[in-house]
């Protein structure tokens, strides 16, 4: 593939040294059209302020990594990266709802507003879109589900998608001719009903098969979750129902690593690992946000911050701590060392997106791209596989 056979579009790159440097994205849509003849102009959305810590694009390098992050309230899933003279790179696009994110080099798969969508990266080693990308994520299928408030999501070692079902209170995979095949519920659940009765949210897979779940509580009526935000929230074991965490506040993004069970307990503001012996949670760093969207990799955890929605959430243990702590709740990535415990690295988001959902780390990609849900490009991004050699006649 050569340099002209992509168009990086909506792509904002980042002077590294300066931690102001990068700026320019709108909340809105990026399609933006003229007014006819005696329509008022409407006023330009405000733009995306984009931030970062001076050397993060080289930490990016040295690790081998980029990520990707997905923000609902905008549809825009974000990418991130290293470009080759040191820039930060900065990649966006829009899809609606853009939820639970999970991937690697080779695929990533995004759960949308009524769909779960596969993306592959049709660069082989070696290739370069731009001169600048070494991963081209192109969506090669949007498997539909309907509006079922997909959150996180895990890739089973059958290659199958598996998907928090927020709205059923369920774990569910694809179906072929249904919405979703629903595969396990919390067990004090009595049935499928689409009513987000728990807060169904998290999900820890381990050894491709799913292992951990966050639910917010244990009701079992409709909407019962809101007035247990508090303490009601809790971690159970997907393969023998047990609870083996409780006392969190609106827990999110179970990751198992090296042994231990992280978790985010976001209406505290602390990531922190569950004490089975005890079945509570332990502490660990406190982060200015309410942290959702959590990956763990090579001694960092990677967290999603998001400014809270006080007519919601709203009461819970975060504002004190942030009052403790003279802080205030921001919008952005932060990357905490865990054998110190310090922010070494960060990314900012200010203006009007205010809240991500989840990221992933995609290793050994250096500097990734992607093609949008409504994207010109989708019309040219062609790629095929030759088979014809196999039909070949003598």
């Amino acid at each position: 593939m050569s340099d002209a056979d992509v168009t990086a579009a909506a792509n904002a790159n980042a002077e590294d040294q300066n931690p102001q440097a990068v700026e320019n994205q709108a909340a809105g849509s990026a399609e933006q059209t003229e007014p006819t003849a005696g329509e008022p102009q409407k006023a330009q959305p405000e733009p995306v302020r984009k931030s970062c810590s001076s050397g993060l694009s080289q930490w990016m390098h040295q690790k081998q990594l980029s990520i990707a992050f997905t923000s609902y309230q905008s549809g825009r899933v974000y990418m991130v990266g290293a470009e080759p003279g040191g820039k930060l790179s900065f990649h966006e696009r829009i899809f609606q709802r853009a939820m639970g994110i999970v991937g690697n080099r080779k695929r990533i798969y995004m759960g949308g507003l009524y769909q779960v969508w596969r993306f592959e990266n049709v660069l082989q080693p070696g290739q370069v879109a731009n001169k600048i990308f070494d991963a081209c994520y192109v969506p090669r299928n949007a498997q539909f589900t309907g509006e079922v408030d997909i959150h996180e999501l895990g890739i089973q070692k059958d290659g199958k998608i598996i998907f928090v079902n927020t709205k059923y209170n369920c774990l569910a995979e694809l179906s072929l001719s249904h919405s979703f095949r629903a595969i396990w519920k919390p067990p004090f659940i009595s049935k499928i009903v689409p009513e987000d009765r728990c807060h169904l949210n998290g999900l820890a897979m381990v050894d491709g098969k799913a292992k951990y779940v966050t639910a917010v509580c244990k009701s079992d009526t409709i909407d019962g979750w809101r007035e247990r935000r508090d303490n009601g929230g809790v971690i159970i074991d997907v393969e023998t129902n047990e609870i083996v965490c409780e006392g969190l506040s609106m827990p999110h993004s179970p990751r198992w690593a090296d042994g231990k069970l992280w978790v985010l307990n976001s209406g505290t503001g602390y990531l922190g690992t569950v004490d089975f012996e005890t079945k509570s949670f332990v502490p660990h760093t406190f982060c200015p946000g309410f942290m959702r969207g959590l990956a763990i990799h090579d001694g960092y955890a990677i967290v999603g911050l998001s400014k809270p929605r006080y007519e919601r959430f709203e009461g819970l243990q975060l504002d004190q701590n942030l009052a403790d702590k003279d802080s205030e709740a921001w919008c952005g990535v932060q990357f905490i060392n865990l054998a110190s415990g310090n922010v070494e690295h960060w990314i900012r988001l200010d203006g009007p997106v205010t809240e991500l959902f989840d990221l992933t780390v995609l290793p050994g990609v250096r500097c990734p791209m992607g093609i949008g849900q409504q994207s010109k490009e989708n019309l040219t991004m062609v790629t095929f596989e030759d088979g014809t050699a196999n039909h070949a006649k003598d």
